[in-house]
């Protein structure tokens, strides 16, 4: 006996309705969607697993002392990007690293951050890796052992305090300046790294090749720019930042979390 009158048959995904069919096939989740509120063509992809190089210990200071590193012996196509003081004034940046999901290292000073730590502690909690500036934020070079040492080990205290047992490895000395002394101090206060960044030879030594070609393993210090204009106030961090993230996608670059490398 053929029956009449049955019901053509139904996707299975149909089926379930539309609430259901959303677990089968789940939207783009919030994140992933980001990218566009920042001007970039997509999202930031992840680094590849990193290898480290065979001699990367080895530092000019001496057996024991940590190296000093504009940049990460590496071959892959990844850059890494670390912030200063800049990181403490932009409200935007902390939406920018959770959303974008960045794998950037935040150097900080105790006279720069406060006596809170309210934001320091946002920032590591969207994702950013917290290291130490000193806590003066002063130029090491030139400085007794004893001075170097209480800048560098005092600041290490603070973070380990403030941020919930946080153990630095990597120092940036302000302004990128430095002596022996301050490779002897640094050891002694448990820094594995003295991390300097990429530079534009013969310009402000704060500077970094802004529209260079990028190398593998380059460390990058994006910060505020002054505008043309002097009567215009400076471009956000985060407007620096997403121009800076456009470049290393249009090149194939990806951006890799320092501490990942060292």
């Amino acid at each position: 006996m053929i029956l009449s009158g049955c019901a053509p048959s139904v996707d299975p995904i149909e089926r379930l309705g539309k609430k259901a069919a959303q677990k089968v096939h789940p939207s783009r989740g919030p994140h992933e969607e980001k990218y566009r509120d920042w001007g970039l063509a997509a999202p930031v992809t992840r680094a590849p697993r990193p290898v480290r190089s065979p001699g990367h210990g080895a530092g000019p200071a001496g057996p024991g002392l940590p190296p000093a590193l504009d940049h990460v012996p590496t071959h892959d196509k990844v850059v890494f990007l670390t912030y200063g003081a800049d990181a403490e004034k932009d409200p935007r940046f902390i939406d920018m690293v959770r959303e974008l999901r960045l794998p950037v290292s935040v150097f900080l000073a105790d006279s720069s951050v406060g006596p809170e730590y309210a934001r320091a502690a946002r920032l590591r909690a969207a994702g950013a890796s917290i290291e130490n500036l000193t806590l003066h934020h002063a130029e090491l070079r030139g400085l007794s052992y004893r001075a170097q040492r209480a800048e560098i080990c005092g600041q290490q205290e603070r973070l380990r305090v403030r941020l919930g047992g946080l153990h630095p490895r990597l120092l940036r000395p302000p302004y990128g300046t430095y002596d022996r002394t301050t490779f002897e101090a640094a050891a002694d206060c448990g820094i594995t790294s003295l991390i300097l960044w990429r530079r534009t030879p013969g310009r402000n030594p704060d500077a970094y090749e802004r529209d260079a070609p990028l190398r593998p393993g380059d460390i990058l210090r994006p910060h505020v720019q002054p505008h043309e204009e002097e009567s215009r106030p400076p471009a956000p961090l985060t407007t620096e930042t997403a121009r800076l993230l456009r470049r290393i996608q249009e090149s194939g670059f990806t951006v890799g979390r320092l501490e990942d490398y060292l």
